[in-house]
């Protein structure tokens, strides 16, 4: 699976963002798809999840509540709604694929996943 994220950019506290994960190459629907990002000087960490036919979804403490996962499987894409972003959750954001089941424990760590984007940079001002 080929993944191509996009949406990123520079915003206001409190404002709202909406990424893009493009998928291309394999069958969209047979993969979960999470998403990830990584601030300046930090480890990679989980922002959340979403099954293969978007029935359920698991979030990072951190952004539940205020990020919402959804895709769209005729047309290959998962986004992440970002609302009422902060500061704190200035990063690049990765969106990833994983054939596995979600309900494990797999699906917040990086390794639990087989395919990831290049990466897009949200930045938000205080």
């Amino acid at each position: 699976v080929q993944l191509q994220a996009s949406g990123g950019g520079l915003v206001q506290a409190g404002d709202s963002l909406r990424l893009s994960c493009a998928a291309s190459g394999r069958t969209f629907s047979d993969y979960a798809m999470g998403w990830f990002r990584q601030a300046p000087g930090k480890e990679r960490e989980f922002v959340g999840v979403i099954s293969w036919s978007g029935g359920t979804t698991y979030y990072a403490d951190s952004v539940k509540g205020r990020f919402t996962i959804l895709r769209d499987n005729a047309e290959n894409t998962v986004f992440l709604q970002m609302n009422s972003l902060k500061p704190d959750d200035t990063a690049v954001y990765y969106c990833a694929a994983r054939r596995s089941p979600i309900f494990t424990s797999t699906r917040a760590t990086a390794s639990g996943y087989d395919y990831w984007g290049q990466g897009t940079l949200v930045t938000v001002s205080s």
